[in-house]
């Protein structure tokens, strides 16, 4: 016996022997993919305020993660399923640790940059790959409660990163949140090689290269427009890559319609299973990374929490998750699959919903109820979602269907964040608008005054801005009795755009919940 495991899952005739432990390196690997988007939420603002960060560079700072993530899952499942799906997960932990020792030396803009690209290119290898060597391990019987147990990992990455991330700033900078993942990523991939069993497609033929470079292309602008268009307004670039991606998606299209051997059999889109699944992914993940960027905000700059406090706080998500990932595996097939689904997507939107009730005065208590809610949909209809979509392709091509779950993850984060995120900042400088152009600041002229402008264009902006501002006007005595009123107001301004943003994030999931119910079949193949 040896100790790397190199007989193929597909040789045995009964079910191998260390799934289960499998499982645990395929959640440990998924664990950092989704952490690695969580932790900045809580770096942001010390990172922002080392590098002196401008919003459309903290942008592309975020982006330089998702837009790889997002655009490359499709052909990384796809390369996986032809040249190995362990060897895909074991490159995937190799580039991503790279990313990361790359981003704890970075001490400029574009090396942080560069650093979340490479690290974004790693997950996108990584993500797919977890999923399709899981289904490719576990018998039927057993799959769909190894994905609850896959989707519970995502939501306790969830909060886990913040909270990590959370401990490691208060003692450290922020460059040392990028080493979280990596000893978890060489304990994954040593791991790897010991319990994770070789997979492969039985036929595999040529890789669709023409495919894989169209949906690159049409996803990557996708997401790249819908970030920058929402966030920073409709100009030439975000106009020019929507135009892009609507382009690269017909071509694709067209493409994998007339290609012998298709990266994505695009035709299993319109299976009612596989479509509504689907939406039913992207659209639970556009609410909780909605809630959770607005949350987090929340927390730490109006009820004004530490990074770790954070973190703590937003626990009640993750275990919430599981709690409803474990039910979902027992409800599926008593309810049926459509009911589950459907049934999580409204009790996520009702938790989303609540959080319309924030105002000014409103606590820690108010939004913990809502995070539960949200967390228990999320843990009921995503597990089913994810497994009926992987029931419906072949065995030769679940890194296809593992890419096309992982992008609907993906893509609903990005559009959550993006729309939600917009519509949040809307309001915000709707509603302190008026105490800005009214504040009672003293008559200042030359320098002190431009310095006085900017600040209040800064405390427009954002909530975040106001507390900066606020900071500094408390160490200054001419302005120091300013400081707490802009606290307040900002602290007003930001409950009604989180109310605005709520509304439009559980309105969105509610009409979906019965979109979904709608499609979906009434029976889940067996």
């Amino acid at each position: 016996m040896t100790l790397v495991a190199t007989r193929p899952v597909t040789d045995d005739q009964t079910p191998y022997p260390r799934r289960w432990a499998a499982l645990g390196v395929l959640c440990l690997s998924l664990l950092i993919v989704v952490m690695a988007n969580t932790a900045l939420i809580v770096a942001a603002p010390d990172m922002t305020r080392d590098l002196a960060l401008t919003s459309s560079q903290l942008q592309w700072v975020i982006d330089g993660y998702t837009v790889p993530y997002a655009a490359l899952m499709l052909l990384c499942g796809v390369i996986g399923d032809r040249y190995g799906r362990r060897a895909a997960l074991l490159t995937g932990l190799l580039v991503f640790a790279g990313g990361a020792v790359f981003g704890s030396l970075a001490d400029t803009t574009g090396a942080v940059i560069a650093a979340r690209i490479v690290m974004g290119v790693g997950a996108a290898i990584i993500m797919p790959a977890t999923l399709s060597l899981l289904v490719a391990t576990f018998p039927r019987a057993e799959r769909s409660r190894a994905i609850a147990a896959w989707a519970a990992t995502a939501g306790l990455a969830i909060a886990l990163g913040p909270l990590l991330a959370g401990w490691i700033l208060e003692s450290s900078s922020w460059n040392a949140t990028f080493l979280i993942n990596v000893p978890i990523a060489v304990l994954a991939a040593v791991a790897a090689l010991i319990l994770v069993p070789p997979s492969k497609a039985a036929r595999a033929g040529r890789i669709d290269w023409i495919g894989g470079l169209l949906s690159v292309v049409a996803i990557g602008a996708l997401v790249y427009a819908i970030i920058n268009g929402f966030h920073f307004g409709w100009t030439a670039g975000p106009v020019a890559a929507g135009v892009g991606a609507a382009a690269g998606l017909a071509a694709f299209v067209a493409w994998e319609l007339r290609h012998r051997h298709p990266l994505l059999d695009v035709r299993r889109l319109g299976d009612r299973a596989i479509g509504g699944a689907t939406l039913a992914v992207l659209l639970l993940f556009l609410a909780a990374f909605g809630a959770i960027y607005f949350l987090a905000q929340q927390f730490q700059f109006v009820l004004g929490y530490g990074p770790l406090e954070t973190g703590v706080r937003l626990l009640p998500l993750a275990a919430a998750v599981s709690v409803g990932a474990l039910a979902s595996g027992r409800a599926a097939p008593r309810l049926g699959t459509r009911w589950v689904i459907a049934g999580g997507m409204a009790i996520a939107a009702a938790g989303v919903l609540l959080l319309v009730r924030a105002d000014a005065g409103s606590g820690y208590l108010d939004f913990a109820v809502p995070l539960v809610l949200l967390g228990l949909g999320i843990g009921l209809a995503e597990p089913p979602a994810t497994d009926a979509i992987m029931d419906r392709f072949p065995d030769d091509d679940l890194g296809a269907a593992g890419g096309l779950n992982d992008t609907a993850i993906e893509l609903g984060g990005s559009l959550g964040i993006a729309i939600l995120g917009s519509v949040l900042a809307a309001g915000y400088k709707d509603a302190i608008a008026g105490f800005i152009d009214s504040a009672p600041l003293p008559t200042l002229t030359g320098d002190l005054a431009a310095q006085a402008d900017y600040a209040m264009e800064v405390s427009r902006e954002s909530v975040g801005g106001a507390t900066l501002v606020a900071e500094e006007l408390a160490a200054n005595p001419i302005a120091a009795s300013f400081a707490q009123p802009l606290r307040d107001a900002a602290g007003v301004a930001f409950a009604d755009a989180i109310g605005g943003a709520s509304l439009v994030g559980g309105l969105t999931l509610a009409v979906g919940a019965l979109i979904v119910a709608v499609i979906l079949p009434g029976r889940a193949r067996r």
